[in-house]
């Protein structure tokens, strides 16, 4: 019966029920419904005769189900058992259609839910509520899918509302949990039977077996999740049956078993129920598959580490006190020779570090909680052996994760490990030089440079004997430095810096040697990691000196290579400091982090401050001294102590530097365009009212109310001079400057007014270079104005709409974003006074403002005189209509595409190119009942220009089209189509045909994978939606070009493996790599960085050998050995080839000899002159023409017998240099040999 049948009977019933109710004087009540609908159940269905009328059932259930939830839970005990008997039938039997099935397991879950703990104490024998849970659980793995999965929801629901009791678990949990446990243990029995038959047997076996266990672990899970994690007597089989199924083959058995695993360790999360906890860990600990058990000892180690991570939030400081000798535990697990097994156990040792370590442990820690931090320390360290050997780059994850965990206690617990991964590092034929750098990097952070400098010195003036100097150690320092002793730098890393540049001034003018070289660049490395240590400085207000504050000053002035990290340290003192204070983390979170209060960064911003007068001045001297290129870094140095200048020295900086400013010159000659190209602007000094206003500009968000008359009054003057572009573009930058600041935004809406007048008064004055700032300027006055001064809007919007087409793209994209904003001032409402509009009539009207009002302002310039404005005034409309397309009446949208249609016929290309793109967001953004009736006209308007070359007009033509077809159809677009030009409209349709087959047979299932990458490659192109659907192509051609082949995906030119699952994840040979003639001291620790699972590369062993592609033969003392029996049959095969018997120069490759310019190494010489013509315009070198005439050689590897050449990389004469042209005119050499 179909749902709309059952609705109708159910109405039926549902009316004649409350018929009843009104001829006996009842109430719509709950109770009343139910005493009807329990009387019609008792017809409709018979224990004795089954159902009776089935359509009847269905809707009386279907009501009883509804009512029941609102009937008193007395009335529903009283009535259990007459309704069990009732619905006995219906759940029975195997024919019933599902609607009645689940409205009947509706009713018995509501039954369930009113039954108290004496009821369900009866048996399951019983009429009783143990009986219909077990109804309810053979229902659980019916074959249709909405039966079985309601019959999941009714149980968890009677299991997560359990009657008041003392116990934790539901009365009939353990009931639910030993079925489902069975239903569970009998499917996998009954696969593993059959898996030991034959193999047609075992597909079939599991063919229809899974679906059968899929089932049972949702009910496993569903009774995990309502039961408080699982019942406590039933937790040990289940962990044993979980830990069977995860060892499965399918993918979704495993998965859904660790989802058990997670809810049961959710529902432990909780108070109540954690005290189930320990004994689901105990009974993990006790299921430890074997040592060497690759299947099932991953899925084990990830059971282990989410049990203690649910641990150590409930009881974290008993948690960590067990934590070493799991720990050790799991840390034997890397000397396993499975790989999968080495990354569970380092992923779990990782976990533990990561959420078993408790705040407190290392904020307070007591003796006994540091007894377990070393003891998990010793544990580390002993991993740092030969046993361990094949696990080092999971080994070094657990490094690099212990010390950001043991933070700064890392200090003497850890040293063993960064001694011993130094050493590794120092070594050269270590391996892991990058994982090696990542731990001492992590190591740095934790324990500080001055614990890790201790242990390993850099040695760099003074080297011990036998140890060279580790300057590989700065780098990281530069990059790992933070939150530590500013003093350190001072008395370490200052005198290193000072001895080094010593022997570079030593050295004189003098040309520089490569040692010499080696000192400079050592001298900037250290500098480079000040800035680091000025990252929170715990010694800040001692560090911090008058003294060291010098030397900065006259490192600023004299060393303009450490510039850059000067200015970069000196900013980071500063807003480190301020991030701290204005932290809104708790005082124990800032500590643990940092080590430092909010108090305490405080402290350190008002010491900075005493010395941001000075530090200021010695900046701007060297900000005016530096060229416009290199002064970023510089500015933002300045802009950070402005924050913490006091006031008073504000304004005296401010008065010295706009006192500068006016003193000078106001009228300077304008250079003339020959005189600015013949400067090099690149190595010039800009002038100095350009480095004042520049300051001007950096000083204006911090200075107080009081200055900002002064402030405008400079802008004032500046922006109506045109002789100086430049300076007048940073007065227009002055405006957006100060409306980032609270203070600077309340001034530009107080003088508001004044700075209308200024912008408009300027706009004949201002020059192309400060356009871009002009506008952005505007923008911030339009976003300040009140809605009674709107008149400024339509006075600038001239000036506005011209500047969408200006070259600069950032100027278009300004007055793109400052007409949007207009638009919505416009449409915000208020009152536009035209008769202030420069140009308009004293008794112009007041206009209100309007979203339609303002189309018709930008409309006007349709009727410019120039087809530079209508073109500007079309591209503007455009971008405003795309964004508020579905704010404007159908009427106003309506009236620009006919108009429009009409420029659509102009002969102007620069009309029609706007054009065009408003044609092309129309068709896809507009309503199609607006675009639709116009296609008649815009289609033969655009097929006009689709015979146009020029400016890609063509090109446009044809996608627009083909958007249009996409949209609605290729049959209406060729419908109005003239006859002379459907052959375009064939072209597109068999194109797209094309593409479509193409996708379709080279889809499937890689389409999936690479499509959003070439979506999100496709929008990553465009900054604004607006500029996608403008300037966007067809996403599916664009995918169907630059789909990739999927020849290539392993990175393998060889044939997929047979077995791909097999051989990966164990372990791989094992080799020992000599670099001298001293054998290998295996007792030694540094021998572990001469073992690797990688066979050794002999170009390693031996620097100064060539790489070569093909490897020549070689006898035993490792000389080149040349068949030439081989080769006489390789030559002579050239000769038959070449229709040549000239005599053959055996001895033309001599490899100690010097090379002869005209030897062509493996290639016969004797060619003739005709021969070596042909060969020279036909052979497999020849030189050809690709696309656009441009000059390719072929890159075909060409098989000849039974060898194989490998031709010239493919190379582009007329492309520039090339990786394949050697340094110093080298001539290129091929070896062949044969079989090579």
């Amino acid at each position: 019966m179909g749902s709309g049948l059952i609705a109708k009977q159910t109405a039926v019933v549902l009316t004649a029920v409350e018929d009843t109710l009104k001829s006996q004087n009842y109430d719509f009540t709950p109770t009343a419904y139910f005493a009807a609908l329990l009387a019609l159940l008792s017809q409709s269905v018979s224990p004795a005769n089954g159902i009776v009328n089935k359509e009847l059932a269905t809707s009386v259930v279907y009501l009883l189900d509804v009512v029941a939830t609102y009937v008193p839970s007395q009335l529903l005990r009283s009535k259990f058992e007459q309704i069990l008997h009732s619905l006995a039938p219906v759940l029975t039997s195997h024919d019933i259609e599902a609607p009645l099935i689940r409205s009947s397991i509706g009713c018995l879950e509501s039954l369930l839910l009113a039954q108290d703990s004496a009821a369900w104490a009866l048996s399951q024998t019983q009429i009783s509520p143990r009986r219909a849970i077990a109804g309810l659980l053979v229902l659980t793995q019916d074959h249709r899918p909405k039966v079985r999965k309601r019959a999941q929801e009714a149980i968890t629901h009677v299991l997560k509302t359990p009657p008041p009791s003392p116990s934790l678990d539901h009365p009939a949990a353990d009931m639910c949990a030993e079925t489902a446990l069975k239903g569970l243990r009998d499917m996998l029995a009954a696969s593993a039977t059959l898996g030991k038959r034959g193999k047609r047997d075992k597909r079939r076996g599991h063919e229809e077996h899974q679906p059968g266990t899929m089932h049972a672990l949702q009910l496993v899970k569903s009774i995990a999740s309502a039961s408080g994690g699982w019942p406590s007597k039933k937790i040990e089989a289940l962990c044993e049956v979980l830990m069977r199924v995860s060892r499965s083959n399918n993918e979704w058995l495993a998965m859904t078993a660790f989802e058990i695993f997670e809810v049961i360790f959710t529902g432990m999360a909780d108070q109540v129920s954690s005290a189930k906890l320990p004994k689901l860990m105990h009974v993990i600990e006790e299921l430890k598959p074997a040592h060497n058990d690759e299947r099932l000892l991953p899925p084990w180690i990830a059971v282990l580490s989410r049990g203690y991570v649910v641990s150590s939030q409930i009881e974290p400081q008993e948690t960590f006190q067990k934590l070493p000798e799991v720990f050790e535990t799991v840390a034997g697990f890397l000397a396993s020779s499975w790989h999968n097994i080495r990354v569970s156990a380092s992923d779990c040792l990782v976990s533990f570090l990561v959420n078993c370590l408790p705040d407190s442990i290392i904020l307070d820690p007591s003796v006994y909680d540091g007894k377990v931090l070393e003891k998990i320390a010793k544990s580390a360290i002993g991993l740092l052996s030969l046993k361990y050997q094949s696990a080092w780059m999971e080994l070094f994850n657990v490094l690099s994760a212990m010390f950001t965990a043991y933070r700064w206690r890392s200090v003497d617990l850890l040293n063993e490990v960064v001694k011993i991964v130094g050493e590794l590092r120092e070594n050269e034929s270590f391996a892991g030089k990058k994982q090696a750098d990542h731990v001492l990097g992590r190591a740095i952070e934790a324990m500080g440079p001055e614990a890790i400098l201790q242990i390993l010195p850099l040695s760099l003036v003074k080297p011990v004997p036998g140890q060279p100097g580790r300057a590989w150690l700065l780098p990281i320092l530069r990059d790992h430095v933070r939150n530590t002793n500013l003093a350190h730098f001072r008395s370490e890393l200052v005198p290193l810096s000072e001895t080094l540049f010593q022997r570079v001034i030593d050295h004189g003018r003098s040309e520089k040697t490569m040692e010499i070289k080696i000192y400079e660049t050592l001298v900037q490395q250290i500098w480079a990691v000040l800035p680091g240590y000025c990252y929170l400085p715990l010694d800040l207000t001692k560090a911090f000196d008058q003294s060291f504050a010098e030397m900065l000053a006259n490192l600023l002035y004299t060393q303009t290579e450490l510039r850059a990290d000067i200015c970069k340290a000196l900013q980071t003192l500063v807003e480190s400091n301020q991030a701290v204070a204005a932290s809104e983390a708790s005082e124990q979170e800032l500590l643990l982090r940092h080590r430092m209060t909010k108090a305490e960064a405080q402290t350190g911003l008002n010491h900075l401050a005493t010395f941001a007068g000075n530090v200021l001045a010695v900046l701007f001297n060297v900000y005016s001294q530096t060229l416009p290129q290199y002064r970023g870094y510089i500015l933002q140095c300045i802009s950070a102590y402005l924050s913490i200048t006091p006031e008073k020295d504000l304004l005296e900086t401010f008065n010295r530097v706009t006192g500068m400013l006016e003193a000078l010159p106001k009228d300077l000659p304008s250079e003339t365009q020959a005189e600015k190209l013949r400067q090099p602007t690149s190595s010039t000094m800009p002038p100095t009212s350009h480095t004042l206003m520049d300051l001007v500009i950096a000083l204006s968000i911090y200075l107080p109310r009081s200055t900002f008359p002064t402030l405008f009054s400079l802008a004032g003057t500046i922006l109506p001079q045109s002789s100086d572009p430049q300076l007048q573009k940073k007065a227009y930058k002055l405006l957006p400057r100060l409306a980032t600041s609270p203070n600077g935004a309340l001034a530009l809406q107080e003088r508001n007014a004044d700075l209308q007048t200024l912008l408009l008064s300027t706009a004949a004055s201002a020059s192309a270079p400060a356009r871009r700032d002009r506008l952005a300027a505007m923008a911030v006055v339009i976003e300040h104005i009140s809605q009674t001064d709107l008149y400024f809007i339509p006075s600038i919007l001239s000036e506005v709409v011209l500047a969408c087409k200006e070259v600069n793209e950032k100027a278009r994209t300004t007055a793109f974003d400052l007409l949007v904003l207009m638009a919505y001032k416009m449409s915000a409402g208020g009152t536009i006074t035209q008769s202030r509009i420069p140009h308009m009539d004293s008794s112009a009207p007041v206009v209100e403002a309007s979203l339609e009002e303002f189309f018709t302002m930008v409309s006007a310039g349709l009727v410019g005189s120039t087809p530079h404005m209508i073109s500007a005034s079309i591209t503007a409309l455009t971008r405003i209509l795309y964004e508020f397309v579905s704010r404007l009446p159908h009427a106003v949208i309506e009236d620009l595409v006919q108009t429009m249609d009409l420029f659509l016929t102009s002969t102007n290309r620069e009309i029609v190119r706007s054009v065009l793109g408003f044609v092309k967001v129309a068709i896809i953004s507009l309503p199609e009942e607006i675009v639709k009736p116009r296609l008649q006209t815009l289609i033969p308007g655009l097929m006009g220009w689709s015979k146009e070359h020029k400016a890609q007009f063509r090109a446009k033509v044809k996608h627009i089209l083909e958007r249009a077809m996409r949209r609605f159809g290729p049959d209406l677009v060729e419908k109005y189509c003239p006859e002379e030009d459907k052959k375009l409209i064939h072209n597109i349709r068999k194109t797209r045909e094309r593409r479509k087959r193409k996708k379709d047979v080279g889809g499937g299932a890689d389409t999936s994978d690479t499509g959003p990458s070439v979506s999100a490659q496709r929008k990553g192109r465009f900054e604004s939606e607006y500029d996608e659907a403008l300037y966007g192509s067809d996403d599916s051609a664009s995918g169907s070009e630059n789909a990739s082949s999927d020849g290539d995906v392993d990175g393998g030119g060889g044939k997929p493996s047979k077995h791909p699952g097999k051989g990966k994840s164990r372990a791989g040979g094992t080799y020992i790599s000599e670099t001298n003639e001293e054998p290998l001291d295996l007792l030694d620790r540094r021998a572990l960085g001469h073992i690797s699972n990688r066979k050794p590369d002999a170009s390693k062993k031996n620097p100064g050998l060539p790489l070569r592609k093909n490897k020549g033969k070689v006898n035993v003392d490792g000389k080149l050995v040349f068949d030439d029996q081989a080769d006489d049959e390789d030559e002579e095969n050239d000769y038959n080839n070449n229709n040549n018997n000239d005599d053959h120069d055996h001895d033309a490759m001599v490899l100690d000899g010097p090379e002869d310019k005209n030897t062509r190494v493996g290639h016969d010489d004797g060619l003739g002159g005709v021969g070596a013509y042909v060969d020279a315009i036909s052979g497999r070198d020849a030189v050809q023409r690709g696309r656009g005439g441009r000059l390719k050689y072929s890159n075909r590897r060409v098989k000849d017998g039974d060898r194989t050449r490998v031709e010239m990389d493919r190379m582009d004469l007329d492309g520039g240099d090339h990786d394949d042209h050697h340094a110093g005119g080298q001539k290129r050499v091929r070896f062949e040999a044969d079989g090579g």
